[in-house]
């Protein structure tokens, strides 16, 4: 019986395979390597992403779509790294609530741009005589 904690070679991704699993680009994965948010098995040239580093990868997409910066994940991925996942989820939480403020701020900005577009363009259909 193997060790939980010991990965076997069919458990890891090539760097191909993980830019074609997450929809990313050569460049932004090599990004994400030098600024410290993935660290791959290294056997020579060739880089191999563990559970591990699939999971960060996840966590990071996520981050991204919430509209997380890279720089506030770093740090997030570093807490669990140096304190664990209860000192990884208190920062979650607080960093969540931030994140919510900002999208609803965002969300407002939107309806009050998309109605001033929505009225200007309905004046101007008028001025033409359309309906």
């Amino acid at each position: 019986m193997r060790d939980v904690t010991e990965t076997t070679k069919s458990d890891r991704l090539s760097f191909k395979e993980m830019c074609a699993k997450f929809d990313v680009t050569p460049r932004t994965l090599r990004y994400y390597e030098y600024i410290e948010l993935l660290e791959p098995e290294k056997e020579g040239r060739t880089r191999w992403y563990t559970p591990r580093e699939v999971a960060r990868m996840t966590l990071i997409m996520r981050g991204r779509r919430f509209g997380f910066s890279l720089e506030e994940l770093r740090q997030w991925l570093l807490i669990y790294d140096e304190q664990g996942s209860e000192a990884q989820n208190r920062i979650w939480v607080q960093n969540a609530t931030n994140q919510l403020a900002k999208l609803d701020e965002q969300i407002a900005d939107l309806r009050e741009a998309r109605d001033e577009l929505e009225a200007l363009r309905d004046q101007v259909k008028a001025q033409l005589g359309e309906d």
